[in-house]
C-alpha cells in the first residue's frame, strides 16, 4: 500500500457527492484529474471501492468502509496540524456558521479581518435557504448561524448585527404612477417568489396575509439572486431586501415602488444554540464580532438607514 494523504482526500470526496464530477468542483480540480487519482487509488485495492451503473456512481460496501477509515486519517492529520499551531501560539481550527442566502452580502464583512488576523483558522461555511440554516444549527452541526427571521422551536442567543429592509422593487422599465402607492397594487403586479423555507419569503407571505392581499404567484425562484436576475430582465416584480440590490439601485437598473406598510423591517442576527460549549475559535470570533460589529457595520453598510 501507498496510498497518499490527496489520494483519500479526493475518494473522501467522490464517496460524499457519488459523483467524480461533484467532487472535482468542491475540490477545485478537473474531472480527469480526479477519475486519475481514483483510480491510482483503486490499483493498490483487490475488491472495487466503486461501481458504474446506468452512468451512475455506487460506492461498494468496501469502498464505504474505506471511506470512513479515510475520513479519521484525514482527522487526525488535521489535529497534528492545529496542534502544531497551537504550540507556536496560533489560534487553529475549524469556524463552521450557516447562512441564510441573502445573508452573502452580509457575513463576508464580518470574517474577513478575523480570518486575516488568524490565518491558521479554517472556515466552512454553508450559504443555503432558512430551513436549512435551522436544521444545521439544530443537529449542532455549525458554530454559528446567520439568519434575518428568529427561530421559534430553538432556545438560542443572539447577537444582533444590522438592520434588514425588504422593499417592492421592480424593473426601472415598470410604468408606475407618481406617490406612495396603494397596498393593493401588489395584487395587480405580476410578483416573483422565494422557495419554501427561504426567510424573504416568510415575512413577504406574513405581509400579504396581514393585509388581506390576493397576489397569484408569477413563479418561484431558489435564490435572491435569481430574482433578481428575473426582476432586471421584467418578468415580475418581488419584495426584497435592500442589502442585495445596491449596485442596482444606484446604476439605475432596478427601481423602490413606494407602497404603504412598506418597507418591511427585521435584523440580522448572529445566533446559536444555548448553553452551546464553544470551541477556542468560536470564543474568539465572537469576541471579535462583540468587539467590531460597530466599525464593520458603519464601513462597509453605512449607507443602509435603520
Amino acid at each position: 500500500m501507498n496510498y497518499t494523504l490527496h489520494q483519500l482526500h479526493v475518494f473522501l470526496k467522490i464517496t460524499q457527492n457519488k459523483s467524480i464530477t461533484k467532487a472535482a468542483i468542491e475540490l477545485h480540480l478537473t474531472q480527469p484529474a480526479v477519475s486519475i487519482q481514483l483510480r491510482n487509488f483503486q490499483d493498490q485495492f483487490d475488491v472495487p471501492l466503486t461501481e458504474v451503473i446506468g452512468r451512475k456512481l455506487y460506492v461498494t460496501d468496501f469502498g464505504k468502509e474505506i471511506a470512513i477509515a479515510a475520513e479519521k486519517i484525514l482527522n487526525e492529520v488535521h489535529a497534528i496540524n492545529y496542534k502544531t499551531m497551537a504550540f507556536k501560539g496560533q489560534l487553529t481550527g475549524k469556524l463552521k456558521i450557516s447562512v441564510v442566502s441573502t445573508g452573502k452580502y452580509v457575513i463576508p464583512y464580518f470574517l474577513s479581518d478575523f480570518l486575516k488576523q488568524n490565518q491558521s483558522v479554517e472556515l466552512l461555511l454553508d450559504v443555503t435557504n432558512k430551513n436549512k440554516v435551522l436544521k444545521n444549527l439544530e443537529k449542532n452541526e455549525v458554530d454559528f448561524s446567520l439568519v434575518s427571521v428568529l427561530p421559534e422551536t430553538l432556545q438560542i442567543e443572539k447577537i444582533e448585527l444590522m438592520p434588514n429592509t425588504l422593499f417592492l422593487i421592480a424593473n426601472s422599465n415598470q410604468q408606475i404612477g407618481n406617490g406612495v402607492q396603494d397596498k393593493k397594487i401588489i395584487e395587480n403586479l405580476p410578483i416573483i417568489y422565494r422557495e419554501q423555507g427561504s426567510g424573504t419569503r416568510y415575512v413577504m407571505e406574513r405581509f400579504i396575509e396581514q393585509n388581506q392581499l390576493t397576489v397569484p404567484k408569477k413563479m418561484v425562484l431558489t435564490s435572491n439572486e435569481a430574482v433578481k436576475q428575473a426582476v432586471l430582465a421584467g418578468l415580475g416584480c418581488s419584495i426584497m431586501p435592500l442589502i442585495g440590490i445596491k449596485s442596482e439601485l444606484t446604476n439605475g437598473s432596478l427601481q423602490i415602488i413606494p407602497v404603504q406598510g412598506l418597507p418591511l423591517h427585521s435584523n440580522w442576527n448572529l445566533i446559536w444554540l444555548k448553553g452551546k460549549k464553544f470551541s477556542p475559535v468560536a470564543n474568539a470570533y465572537l469576541k471579535f464580532v462583540n468587539e467590531e460589529k460597530k466599525k464593520i457595520i458603519a464601513n462597509a453598510f453605512g449607507w443602509i438607514k435603520p
